[in-house]
This record gives C-alpha cells, structure tokens and sequence, in this order.
C-alpha cells in the first residue's frame, strides 16, 4: 500500500509539474507573440492579445507594452497605471520609469517627471534620452543650471543627436553664458546640414 501511495503522489506531482511547465511555456510563447506584434505594429492586436491574459497571469513586461498600448492610444491615465504596475512588479525597470516619466511631463508635473527620470537613469545611466528629457523637465522648471548639465549629460551618450545642442544652446542663452551658446548652435547648424546632405 505504501508504494501504491508513492508512486501515486509521484505521479500527481510529475502531472501537476508538467502542467506548470506547460503553461509557463504557453505563457512564454504568448508574450513573444505580443511583443512581435507590438514591434511591427499591430497595436489591436496585441492589445488583443494581452486581453486574454489574466492581471494575475500579466508579468512586468507585459505591463509595461499594455502602458505603450495605452499611451499610443491617447489614454495616458490607464498608461501611467499600466507602467506603475510595471514598476510595482520590477521597481528597476528603467524604460517604465522613462515612460512614466514621459506622461508626468507632458501633463506639466514635472518634478515626478524629474523623479522618474532620475530613476531611469539609476537603473540604466547611458540612455541619452533619459538625461534629454530630464533637462527638458527642468527647463521647464526654469532650472537652467540642472538642464543644462542633463543636456551635456546626453550629448555625452549621444554626440550625434542636433536637437540636444540646440536645447542645450537655449539654455545656455537663458543662463548668459553666450560663449557656449554659440558653440552649441554651431554643432547644431553642423549637424542639420550634415544631415541634409546625406539625404
């Protein structure tokens, strides 16, 4: 009777196991689905996708694509939710905090925009972008000096990107420094007719 009740228990442990193992994979197979389809555009239906997932089954990435689905829809209150759940499942997943960051600035709350900003960078502090529009929130705070320093942070990362000598050339005006305006204006000038030419 004993070994009747081992193997028995063995057997229900092996099933249940196999069954865990099966759907992780079915849930791993669907998130590469969403993702390739979030990726070439197919907004619907990714979003179609991650409808048939259950909240309790939806891990952090698939959060923080609901969060972009909802921003390129125009619904920033159920992104920014969207993304927080992200962050609550995976605190230092710096493109949520960017993303999330990105909704905070464009409704003009910037120091939670500056908050999640530095977050980003905490997490991942070689993205020009994350100190771009970290200079950005600040600009808007009238915080020169601080935007200033994020914009050099991001020509820093990226050396190549105009728009970041020209915001950094507009600080530089608002802060006086008319040396370095000009230099930054320059290597935006450089950079656009460069551009232009190679088109």
């Amino acid at each position: 009777m004993k070994k009747f009740l081992l193997v028995y228990f063995l057997f229900l442990y092996f099933c249940f196991s196999g069954i865990s193992c099966f759907a992780e994979q079915s849930f791993a197979n669907k998130k590469k689905e969403i993702i390739a389809l979030y990726n070439s555009n197919n907004l619907e239906e990714a979003y179609n996708m991650i409808s048939k997932i259950t909240e309790e089954e939806r891990d952090y990435e698939i959060w923080y694509i609901l969060g972009n689905l909802a921003q390129d829809f125009n619904n920033d209150t159920n992104a920014a939710f969207y993304l927080q759940k992200s962050i609550v499942m995976k605190p230092d997943f710096d493109k949520a905090h960017y993303n999330l960051g990105n909704i905070y600035l464009k409704e003009k709350k910037y120091n939670s925009a500056i908050n999640e900003y530095k977050l980003a960078i905490k997490y991942n502090g070689n993205f020009a972008y994350y100190y771009y529009n970290l200079g950005c929130a600040y600009f808007e705070q009238k915080n020169y000096k601080d935007a200033k320093s994020a914009f050099q942070k991001a020509i820093k990362y990226k050396p190549t990107e105009a728009d970041f000598y020209y915001n950094l050339a507009v600080v530089c005006n608002c802060l006086g420094k008319d040396k370095e305006k000009k230099s930054a204006f320059e290597k935006y000038n450089s950079l656009n007719i460069h551009t232009l030419l190679n088109l």
